[in-house]
């Protein structure tokens, strides 16, 4: 943790991690602080970079794409232009929730949500078949969801 960081910031942030549209009286509150001097740590929070952003997490199942898919790629070579490329177009493909660049035996690890294995085939002919470099392609089919966070230990 930086040590920029005191006691009162990371109960800040927790707190927003688990309840992002809390009103800033309500966060004041939970850590115990004014509403002004909470307003301030919030915004100085925010331009410092420790917030990224707020946003709505959209529940998978409700909009029809149940099924994740665990993707591991190798490329035919660790050329800087062949990664830029790999990586443009992945960017590009909607159906891609993560792309990681990896050390071990895969240079990249895609997560992608999908209807169902018929949707995936559908993503794997439409844009993973057409990625530039690809050597080798092995997908894993998530059975069930165990544990799933957003929220980072502070």
């Amino acid at each position: 943790m930086p040590s920029d960081l005191d006691a009162t910031d990371r109960r800040i942030l927790a707190a927003l991690q688990k309840e992002g549209r809390i009103t800033n009286a309500e966060l004041s509150d939970r850590v115990n602080l004014s509403p002004s001097a909470c307003h301030r740590r919030v915004q100085r929070l925010e331009e410092e970079g420790f917030i990224a952003a707020y946003v709505a997490l959209v529940d998978a199942r409700r909009l029809g794409k149940p099924t994740t898919v665990f993707v591991e790629i190798t490329l035919e070579s660790q050329a800087e232009e062949l990664l830029d490329a790999f990586e443009r177009e992945v960017a590009r493909v909607p159906d891609i929730l993560e792309c990681h660049l990896m050390a071990g035996s895969a240079d990249y690890l895609l997560k992608i949500v999908a209807e169902d294995t018929e949707d995936f085939a559908r993503i794997h002919r439409r844009f993973l078949s057409r990625l530039p470099g690809v050597r080798q392609m092995q997908s894993s089919f998530a059975l069930r969801e165990v544990l799933k966070t957003t929220a980072l230990p502070v």
